[in-house]
């Protein structure tokens, strides 16, 4: 609180007026963020809206890569938080699913996402597809590994393209999303 108020150029102990502790202003943080999501116009498909969402989801939380733990990991309860809920489970709910089926699909589907993009906003830095001696260096310590299927996929391993990633990971749970409705 104190470094936010130094940063705001306020004494720490003003900000007890407008939030509710530590808790509090990391809550606002995450609510407004929630709050920057897009959410796309439903068009009745159910892959094509639930990849939009997903997709909008991401744009906070690449904007805000320090802050995206916040985003993806506090249980909120605000409008702005509930929305992007509120979007999946219709969409979920028009394409037939039960209530009780469309929360667990949305939690698997959140989990998923969340995990893609944390993997992404803290792998970014680390590994990558534009640090080419790094890349070198980390495929040699694998091919080196003694473990014949690491050392096989070496190459892939010690790449990181976060979009084909994420693409990778949004189409798979769609895939098993739309396998369990059929």
């Amino acid at each position: 609180m104190r470094a936010v108020g130094r940063v705001l150029g306020v004494d720490a102990k003003s900000l007890y007026n407008h939030v509710d502790g530590k808790d509090g202003l990391l809550d606002a943080v995450a609510e407004h963020l929630l709050g920057a999501i897009a959410l796309p116009a439903r068009t009745g498909d159910l892959r094509a809206d639930l990849r939009a969402i997903a997709y909008a989801f991401r744009q906070p939380a690449l904007a805000h890569p320090e802050a995206a733990s916040l985003v993806l990991t506090r249980q909120l309860s605000s409008l702005a938080a509930l929305e992007p809920v509120d979007a999946v489970l219709a969409v979920l709910l028009d394409a037939g699913c039960s209530v009780e089926e469309s929360v667990r699909l949305l939690r698997m589907l959140v989990a998923t996402l969340v995990g893609a993009l944390l993997r992404e906003v803290n792998a970014g830095p680390t590994f990558g597809t534009t640090d080419l001696a790094g890349i070198a260096q980390r495929r040699a310590v694998l091919e080196r590994s003694g473990l014949p299927a690491v050392a096989a996929a070496a190459p892939d391993l010690a790449r990181f393209d976060s979009a084909a990633e994420y693409e990778f990971a949004v189409e798979l749970v769609l895939d098993a999303l739309v396998a369990r409705l059929r």
